[in-house]
């Protein structure tokens, strides 16, 4: 049963900066083996593990867990509800020495009524199982319209966003899901969808006043249209009206002659002229006294008149010619429409007065010809609209004060226009809504009966609490473990508490301790409130500071009570333990098939890798070294000479490692060749007869770039790591010279190693 079956994803997680599963990486089986030294992040996954158990977030970063088949990220681990027990040195802080506390206990069930209680305990937490099934299913429903919602949300926002941006300081540039909602939250409360629902028409308006560019003000049209009504009756008037005078029968009867014989007459007086100013002839005094008489003072008089009206009219016609109407396109693009209609109208009032005009013109100017007749205006005189001009002055007022409001314009269309989106919206997002609210009920409802549920299994569990056993069975166990009885755990009523000889325990050694420390967490797979055949047990570094004896006994207690466990997850940096725990994995039923996702157990290491001086960790496959030799020496072996072998141009950053595996083997190698020198790598080396100049290229590089227990971060001359394939070959070369026969076996067996796995 498989329940964590990746990581899938570890950004800013301690040395984690950026880890995904890699795609042929197996995926976590019923046992998993991870190796890794110190400082490549075994504590920080045990906490994510331990984040699981106490249903808290990881502390930092960004994760994902697959959980019984679900992504889990940070903010769902308070929801996952597998059983999951962590040891690590968080666990033995807290638990096993508690700063001013007792060890916590650890329950079992004694007696024939607490067991009659202990089944009643049983079949409560199995309808828990259910009532947590039915939580867990009404979490994905609620999750399932939260996301919905939020999902439309920010459609809807981006969608106003990108319709209402605009450059400079706007609101809406920085539109988001909250603005939305919080819009149609309140439109819904107020239910007035209607009032800001918008025509096309209105939309297009609102969205011409907000894309608008400031524009400078238009002069109103001070053009007013001619009274026609008026100038048709004056007119009509003249036309019938008639000049008494002693009329000239052929005058009468010829207009154009009556015309250039009038001219002639004026000439003639302005002249005092006697003879004809045409043939030169003298002109009898009574042709001049007939023509006078003809041509008479009211003749005149009515000529003026004609004359008057025919300027007044031409005048009229004038001022329409020149009329020049603002341009639309001055106006804001939400207006021009409007405008242009007005302008089509009074152009239309225009043209009918030209037509008019002109008219009333060839009439009167008819009329001067023929003075002495009546005559009739035959010129339909329709209706004008002398309101055409005011409207297109209100367009252009409409102009005018958009100019003086332009900022509070363009955000009053904006706020319409948002307004008018949400209430298109307004139904779907009130859908959606309600999915939320009535999922939340739901929850809280199966939330409840849980805690009931739990309520009273703490309470049927309080009458039937039993510590006793556990701890007699621990003594049992440390007595086993260390071969003496000297500590033990005494039973108190809050607890346990740790004594030597019936005085309180002082001065525990570290071996002392993790013993302590691990039977208390094994025994503690036992209570319960854990059941191991469903549950996740992780160890971390669980024989750290162990001798070989002890670690070898650790090593028995943590196969035996662990071996059943749903799941089990052990880390480690110890080659020794990590040798027994790989043994007993590879002889379990299975292990031998073909495909690595039919097997029970999985292989894993933890690396390090260095970019722009921060190390990166990641989970990868276990190196086939460490799966084939029998000791951490022969793989630090393998691994020297496999790098000592490559090409030396390669990246500095590959060789980041390499310091501290050739401090690791040199130590090893010189701790089995020199029992006898001094402490210390230097004073050891200082007995060894090799090149001086090279011992000391030798130490330089290890003790630059490594550390006994972690890998450092780089802070020295990268020089040093562009030495390594030479150092590691003088390495290679004072091993040699130091125990040939030790050596040449060595490099054999890293050799027919190399070539069975083609490298």
């Amino acid at each position: 049963m498989v329940i964590i079956t990746r990581i899938g994803r570890l950004r800013d997680y301690g040395v984690f900066r950026d880890f995904r599963w890699p795609s042929d990486l197996p995926e976590f089986g019923r046992y998993n083996l991870i190796y890794g030294w110190n400082g490549t992040g075994k504590t920080m996954l045990s906490r994510l593990f331990q984040a699981v158990e106490e249903k808290e977030e990881p502390f930092t970063g960004q994760v994902t867990m697959l959980v019984s088949g679900r992504d889990v990220k940070n903010e769902e681990f308070p929801e996952v509800s597998v059983a999951v027990r962590v040891f690590n040195r968080d666990f033995v802080e807290k638990t096993v020495f508690p700063a001013g506390g007792d060890v916590a206990p650890i329950y079992f069930v004694l007696g024939k009524q607490n067991v009659e209680k202990q089944r009643q305990v049983e079949q409560l937490k199995a309808s828990l199982e259910k009532a947590q099934a039915g939580l867990d299913s009404a979490r994905e429903k609620k999750r399932h319209a939260d996301s919905e919602f939020d999902k439309f949300c920010k459609r809807r926002a981006l969608a106003i966003k990108e319709i209402l941006r605009s450059p400079g300081t706007n609101p809406y540039n920085n539109y988001d899901k909250s603005d939305f909602e919080q819009r149609a939250r309140k439109m819904a409360s107020a239910d007035d969808r209607q009032a800001h629902e918008l025509s096309p028409e209105s939309r297009e308006t609102l969205l011409a006043q907000h894309r608008a560019t400031p524009k400078p003000k238009i002069p109103p049209c001070a053009y007013r249209l001619p009274d026609l009504k008026s100038l048709g009756e004056t007119v009509s008037g003249l036309l019938s009206t008639t000049v008494l005078s002693s009329v000239i029968p052929w005058l009468k009867e010829d207009a154009e002659a009556s015309s250039w014989v009038h001219e002639g007459l004026g000439l003639h007086q302005e002249r005092q002229a006697t003879n004809c100013l045409f043939c030169g002839s003298i002109v009898p005094k009574d042709r001049l006294a007939a023509l006078e008489a003809h041509f008479s003072t009211e003749y005149e008089e009515f000529l003026r008149k004609l004359d008057a009206q025919v300027t007044k009219v031409r005048g009229a016609l004038k001022s329409i010619s020149e009329l020049s109407l603002p341009n639309p396109a001055q106006l804001y693009d939400d207006l021009i429409s409007e405008y242009e209609a007005a302008q089509a109208k009074l152009e239309g009032e225009l043209e009918l007065a030209e037509d008019t005009l002109g008219a009333l013109l060839k009439a009167l100017e008819k009329k001067r010809g023929a003075v002495f007749e009546r005559a009739r205006l035959d010129i339909p005189m329709s209706q004008f609209d002398a309101g055409t001009v005011d409207r297109l002055n209100e367009v252009i007022q409409k102009h005018n004060k958009a100019c003086d409001d332009f900022q509070s314009r363009a955000v009053n269309a904006r706020e319409q226009l948002e307004a008018g989106t949400v209430a298109d919206d307004l139904e779907e997002f009130r859908n959606l809504a309600d999915d939320t609210e009535k999922a939340a009920p739901t929850v809280n409802e199966a939330r409840a009966h849980i805690d009931r549920l739990k309520d009273e299994v703490r309470r049927l569990e309080k009458e039937i609490v039993e510590h006793r056993q556990p701890a007699e069975e621990l003594n049992r166990d440390l007595h086993s473990y260390l071969g003496h009885d000297e500590l033990r755990l005494e039973i108190k009523e809050t607890g346990y508490a740790i004594v030597r000889r019936d005085a309180p325990a002082e001065a525990l050694s570290e071996g002392e301790t993790t013993a302590i420390a691990l039977l208390y967490f094994l025994k503690s797979l036992q209570d319960r409130r854990f059941d191991l055949r469903k549950g996740v047990v992780v160890l971390d570094d669980p024989v750290s500071s162990l001798d070989a004896n002890a670690l070898y006994s650790a090593f028995g207690f943590i196969r035996e009570r662990t071996r059943h466990a749903g799941q089990l997850v052990i880390l480690t940096h110890n080659f020794t333990f990590f040798r027994q725990v790989r043994y007993w994995f590879h002889h379990l039923k299975g292990q031998k098939k073909k495909e690595v996702t039919q097997r029970p157990a999985r292989f894993y290491m933890l690396d390090c890798s260095y970019k722009e001086g921060r190390r990166f960790a990641s989970v990868r496959r276990l190196d086939p070294l460490l799966e084939q030799f029998e000791s951490e020496y022969h793989y630090l072996f393998a691994r020297i000479s496999r790098a000592a072998m490559a090409e030396p141009q390669v990246a500095l950053e590959q060789n980041y490692v390499l310091p501290n595996l050739a401090r690791r083997l040199l130590e090893t190698f010189l701790a089995f060749r020199r029992p006898g020198t001094p402490e210390g790598l230097y004073e050891k080396l200082l007995t060894v007869d090799f090149d001086k100049a090279k011992k000391t290229r030798i130490l330089r590089f290890v003790h630059t770039y490594s550390h006994a227990d972690a890998l450092a971060e780089p802070e020295h001359d990268l020089s040093v790591l562009s030495e390594a394939h030479g150092v590691l070959n003088d390495l290679l070369l004072l091993m040699e010279k130091e125990d040939p026969d030790h050596y040449s076996a060595m490099a054999s067996l890293v050799g027919s190693y190399n070539e069975r796995e083609g490298s």
